[in-house]
């Protein structure tokens, strides 16, 4: 399981009820626990929660596709799941599942509770919808991943004209339903072409973990450029609006210091930046 590259849930406050709450309903353990920040385990995946303040609100533009084994699995995981929450398309069959539902939790985190096939080790997979000025864009995107992630491709795509349950009328051409994987972990992503009141956000994001500068670099420029908005403290949008953050593990090494002085004067440093620059890190540590 490629743990470098995980999604980042935003918070005010509440990551930690959360993040038992997680471990609660599908069997996890907390890893990591911080003021601000959590990291937990979900079936050997990684996922950390960020009490980031009241600026950015989780929505349904990146969800959460749970691949299930059984009915039953699909059954527990939604009572937990919905309870409290609020339900976008009620638990039942569908022409693309014999049991599937739809559901924001209780603390913003939006779920697909699906029973299908296995894909690979992968338990949860996120969950991109392309819409409003994205909508039929979502190849594009995983081309843009696709190319600029090492161990990447394309697994399958299945457009509204090719596949079934398109009562309502999407465009042909646009993607029903596409699986890709960059660095060995697996997204899906849609185009939608309904008028949805939210989009893209820092609620949810994708944290890159690299090994050094060069990666950082290549990363960074490759999902920057093109439309693309750099942001502070190694945060970026790509040119869809997908908040994605490119974090070098040497960050991580500098910032857990023993020397608490140093691991502070780190952190200020990180705070100026934009992209992050280990070697300036390193000399604001010396």
């Amino acid at each position: 399981m490629n743990n470098n590259i995980f999604p980042c849930l935003w918070y005010d406050g509440d990551a930690r009820e959360s993040a038992e709450f997680y471990c609660k309903v599908f069997g996890g353990k907390i890893t990591a626990d911080m003021q601000m920040v959590l990291n937990i385990e979900l079936f050997g995946q990684k996922i950390m929660l960020l009490n980031g303040g009241p600026q950015f609100e989780k929505n349904a533009s990146i969800s959460f596709m749970v691949l299930c084994e059984s009915a039953d699995e699909v059954q527990n995981y939604w009572d937990h799941l919905a309870d409290g929450g609020i339900i976008l398309m009620e638990l039942g069959e569908y022409p693309w599942s014999k049991k599937y539902g739809w559901v924001r939790d209780r603390f913003g985190v939006t779920w697909q509770v699906y029973l299908g096939e296995k894909q690979g080790e992968q338990k949860i997979v996120p969950t991109l919808m392309y819409i409003h000025q994205n909508n039929g864009k979502a190849v594009q995107a995983m081309e843009l991943y696709t190319r600029t992630f090492p161990d990447s491709k394309i697994v399958g795509v299945l457009k509204y004209g090719e596949g079934v349950g398109n009562e309502s009328h999407e465009i042909p051409e646009n993607v029903q339903h596409a699986h890709f994987e960059i660095n060995g972990y697996s997204f899906f992503c849609m185009d939608n072409s309904y008028d949805h009141k939210f989009d893209f956000n820092e609620g949810v994001s994708i944290v890159v973990m690299t090994d050094n500068q060069e990666e950082t670099d290549h990363l960074w420029n490759s999902l920057a450029q093109n439309g693309g908005r750099e942001s502070m403290c190694g945060w970026l949008k790509d040119p869809f609006g997908v908040s994605w953050q490119i974090v070098p593990k040497r960050l991580i090494e500098l910032m857990n210091d023993a020397d608490q002085e140093k691991a502070r004067k780190v952190v200020m440093a990180m705070m100026k930046m934009q992209k992050i620059v280990i070697k300036d890190l390193e000399e604001a540590a010396s």
